[in-house]
């Protein structure tokens, strides 16, 4: 399915914006949502209509838009705590104070190109997730404002989170934000955590390192992130029974913070500890 049947009015919006006779494209947009794989689809999608030389059509064969589909065009970078680190930059959990400096010194020279910076985060395997105060700290944040809110023509900055306050404020402040809504099924199976954590509600203060305990026992049986997306699974199908309940908003916020620590390397027990202390009240 194509990226404009899937979403309509953003593809609509982004394409008769980059096409005006005056391109009225924000230069700094932040999308937020579940789908982090659509919101990196509509960011490459916004570079493509930005830097396309022929009609901008959805299979247009030029060489810009063959090489953004591919992840290949100078001008089209992501960044993420993996990609596009200085040789210098060892860093590994973060997106780094180094690599805003390299986003600085790009833009000191001229460029052909409408350069455009995605932000996210992205795993080994290469799939994307999404900014957090975890991944994209409020120091490389900062460092990234005066850009930001003075920008260069022809440069456009796309930051991709779960959730809208993942991302400073500052930078909120200096984009226009855009909802991305899931478009597939979400699939709510939490068999894996059934009869540990499915009452979770009416546990007891004196019940959360015997819970926490228990589900990090799985561990044996299953990964970390698996057994904590049994746990969202399951948030999520509260949340959907009951869309008035904003304590399930929160709870499934704390869960995605501690699939992140995963993500991270911290050890399990204080990952359970941390989110058992959060939600069983």
């Amino acid at each position: 399915m194509l990226l404009s049947d899937k979403y309509p009015f953003l593809t609509d919006y982004f394409t008769k914006a980059a096409m005006g006779e005056h391109n009225a494209l924000p230069q700094s947009i932040l999308f937020y949502g579940s789908d982090l794989e659509a919101q990196y689809e509509l960011a490459k999608e916004i570079a493509r209509l930005l830097n396309c030389k022929e009609d901008k059509s959805d299979n247009c064969e030029c060489l810009n838009c063959k090489w953004i589909r591919e992840n290949s065009h100078p001008a089209v970078l992501t960044y993420s705590r993996l990609d596009n680190k200085p040789e210098d930059d060892d860093s590994k959990t973060v997106i780094s104070i180094k690599q805003a400096q390299s986003i600085k010194e790009n833009l000191v020279s001229a460029s052909d190109y409408h350069r455009v910076f995605i932000f996210c985060d992205r795993d080994e395997d290469g799939n994307i997730s999404g900014l957090n105060p975890l991944n994209f700290q409020a120091e490389t944040a900062n460092s990234l404002l005066k850009i930001i809110e003075e920008p260069q023509p022809g440069v456009t900055f796309i930051f991709l989170t779960r959730y809208i306050d993942d991302v400073l404020s500052t930078i909120i402040s200096r984009s226009q934000c855009f909802f991305v809504p899931a478009i597939e099924k979400i699939n709510y199976d939490y068999s894996l955590i059934e009869g540990i954590f499915t009452d979770y509600l009416n546990y007891e203060r004196k019940d959360i390192f015997d819970i926490s305990q228990k589900l990090l026992d799985l561990t044996k049986e299953a990964s970390l992130i698996s057994i904590l997306e049994s746990v969202q699974n399951y948030m999520l199908a509260l949340l959907k029974a009951n869309p008035q309940e904003q304590i399930f908003i929160k709870h499934i916020k704390y869960v995605e913070d501690a699939i992140n620590q995963s993500r991270l390397g911290m050890r399990p027990i204080n990952i359970l500890d941390e989110l058992c202390l959060k939600i069983i009240t």
